[in-house]
C-alpha cells in the first residue's frame, strides 16, 4: 500500500507513550503509527528535531457572537482560519438560545455559516437561556441524537437575558444526566457583581481595574461551590468553564478526590496574566469575564494543571475591535467582555512545555485528548490508528514574537502582543490536508466539517 503522507523521525506524543514514532496517513485517517516505518508515501516529511502532536480542540469559542452592543470580531471564516494557523483543528462554538427559539432554531443558522466558511472542523454547545415552558428540556434528547451533546448555563448576565436561575440549573443537571449530555456552567454570582458595580460607579471608580474589583475571587468561588454542590448531590456530571480562581479550583479538586464527575477548564490568559494587567494603560483590552485573578490563583492553576486536576485548556475566544473596547475607557461596564486566543492557545502551551513549565504529554492531554473524550469527538484527540489525521508539527527551536500583524484573525489588537514563543507551530494538517505551513494559511474556506458528537458516558 502507498500512503498519502508519512511524517517520520519526529518526537511523537501518543496517549500512553512518547518517542520517535512515524505516522502514516491514508484517506484523511491515521493508518499506521510505529518506529521507523518502512513504507512508501506520496509525501514524506522529515520531522527530525520536531515535536509531532495531535491537532488541538478548542472547546470554548464565541465566533460572530452578539454581545455588549456589538458582535465579536471573528466570524466562522477568520476565527477558524486563525485556529488552524495555531494548530487547532476543531472548535466547539457557543450559540445562544433565546426566548421562543428551539435548540434546532439556534443551531441551524450557525451550521449554515460554518458549512460555507469554516476552515477547521466544528461543533456546538448550546447556551440555554429560556425553557420555553419546558419544551427545551424535552428537546435535549433530540439534540443529542443530532450530535449536539453539551449545553451551557450562564450563572451571570441577568440583565442581558442570558442567565439561568438555580432552579433551571437544577433541572438542566438532571435532564443532561438522563439523556447523556454534559452541562457547562459559567460560574459567577451576578447579584454581588451588581452590588459592587453600583458601588464603584457611585464612587467614580470607573477604570478597567474595577471590572476585576467587581468580580473578585470570592464572587467566582461562591458560584463554583454552588454548582459543585448541586452536581455532587444529584450525582450529575458538570463542566465548569474558564476556571480562574484558587478557591473554586480547590472545591473542584476536593470533589474529584471524592469521586464525583466534576470537570474543569481553564484558559491560557489565566495561566499567563494576573489582575495586574488591569492597571496597565491598555487595561481595557484585557477585560473578560471572569477576569484574570491574583498571583495565588495563577500559581494554583499551574499546580493543578501539572497534577492532572485540570481537564482542559480552552480559549473563550471572543475578541472585539479596539474602538469597541474604548467604549469603556471612562466606564468599565461599557467594555465588551472578551479577548483573543484561538491562534495562541496551542503555541503557548507547547512553548511552556518546551520551557519546562509543564510537559508535552500534559499539553496534549488538556488541549486534545481530554476535550475529545469529554465532548464525544470520537475521531479526534490523539495520534492513533483510525483517528482523523489532525496533526501538528511543532518546532521547539523556532522563536516567534506574537503581533497583531502576524495573526490570522480579524481583530486589530491582541492581549498577546509582544509575547515571545520559544518554539512555534510549523505545520498543521486537518484530516490529512495541509492547512498551515511556515506562517501561511494554505487551507480552504469551507473545508471544515460538522462533528457529530457522541453522548457523554461518564468518567
Amino acid at each position: 500500500m502507498k500512503f498519502d503522507l508519512l511524517i517520520k523521525n519526529g518526537q511523537t506524543i501518543l496517549p500512553n507513550k512518547s518517542g520517535k514514532f512515524d505516522v502514516a496517513v491514508k484517506d484523511g485517517k491515521i493508518a499506521l503509527v510505529g518506529k521507523k516505518l518502512d513504507v512508501e508515501a506520496e509525501e514524506v516529511i522529515d520531522a527530525t528535531g520536531k515535536i509531532v502532536v495531535p491537532g488541538a480542540i478548542d472547546a470554548h469559542v464565541h465566533l460572530a457572537m452578539p454581545f455588549g452592543g456589538t458582535i465579536s470580531a471573528d466570524d466562522y471564516y477568520t476565527g477558524t482560519r486563525a485556529a488552524v494557523c495555531g494548530g487547532t483543528t476543531t472548535i466547539i462554538d457557543y450559540p445562544c438560545q433565546r426566548k421562543g427559539n428551539s435548540i434546532a432554531d439556534t443551531v441551524k443558522p450557525r451550521m449554515e455559516m460554518c458549512e460555507k466558511d469554516a476552515c477547521c472542523d466544528y461543533s456546538f454547545h448550546v447556551a440555554i437561556t429560556n425553557f420555553n415552558d419546558g419544551k427545551i428540556l424535552e428537546e435535549l434528547e433530540e439534540a443529542c441524537k443530532s450530535g449536539i451533546t453539551s449545553f451551557k448555563g450562564y450563572m451571570v448576565y441577568k440583565k442581558e437575558g442570558m442567565m439561568v436561575d438555580d432552579g433551571m440549573i437544577y433541572q438542566l443537571l438532571l435532564r443532561c444526566k438522563e439523556v447523556g449530555a454534559m452541562l457547562n456552567l459559567h460560574a459567577e454570582n451576578p447579584d454581588i457583581i451588581d452590588v459592587l458595580t453600583k458601588k464603584f460607579l457611585k464612587e467614580g471608580k470607573t477604570s478597567a481595574w474595577y471590572h476585576y474589583a467587581s468580580r473578585p475571587e470570592f464572587v467566582a468561588a461562591e458560584a463554583d461551590k454552588r454548582a459543585i454542590h448541586w452536581a455532587t448531590h444529584l450525582d450529575a456530571p458538570v463542566y465548569i468553564v474558564h476556571m480562574s480562581d484558587k478557591e473554586g479550583l480547590e472545591a473542584v479538586i476536593e470533589a474529584k478526590k471524592r469521586g464525583f464527575d466534576v470537570r474543569v477548564e481553564t484558559c491560557p490568559h489565566y495561566l499567563e496574566f494576573t489582575n495586574e494587567v488591569f492597571k496597565r494603560e491598555n487595561g481595557i483590552n484585557f477585560v473578560c469575564s471572569p477576569p484574570m485573578k491574583g498571583k495565588d490563583s495563577q500559581d494554583a492553576l499551574w499546580k493543578a494543571l501539572n497534577k492532572g486536576y485540570i481537564d482542559t485548556v480552552a480559549t473563550d475566544h471572543c475578541p472585539f475591535q479596539q474602538a469597541e473596547k474604548l467604549w469603556g475607557k471612562d466606564d468599565f461596564t461599557k467594555i465588551p467582555n472578551g479577548c483573543a486566543g484561538i491562534e495562541n492557545m496551542y503555541p503557548y502551551m507547547l512553548c511552556k512545555a518546551n520551557e519546562g513549565k509543564t510537559d508535552y504529554e500534559t499539553v496534549v492531554r488538556v488541549c486534545s485528548y481530554n476535550p475529545a473524550k469529554i465532548f464525544g469527538c470520537k475521531d479526534k484527540g490523539s495520534l492513533e490508528v483510525g483517528k482523523d489525521a489532525d496533526i501538528v508539527i511543532f518546532d521547539p527551536k523556532k522563536e516567534f514574537i506574537v503581533s497583531v500583524k502576524n495573526m490570522h484573525s480579524n481583530y486589530d489588537h491582541t492581549i498577546w502582543e509582544g509575547f515571545k514563543c520559544n518554539g512555534y507551530v510549523e505545520a498543521t494538517y486537518l484530516r490529512g490536508k495541509l492547512v498551515f505551513k511556515d506562517g501561511e494559511f494554505v487551507g480552504e474556506r469551507g473545508y471544515g466539517k460538522f462533528i457529530k458528537r457522541e453522548r457523554y458516558l461518564g468518567k
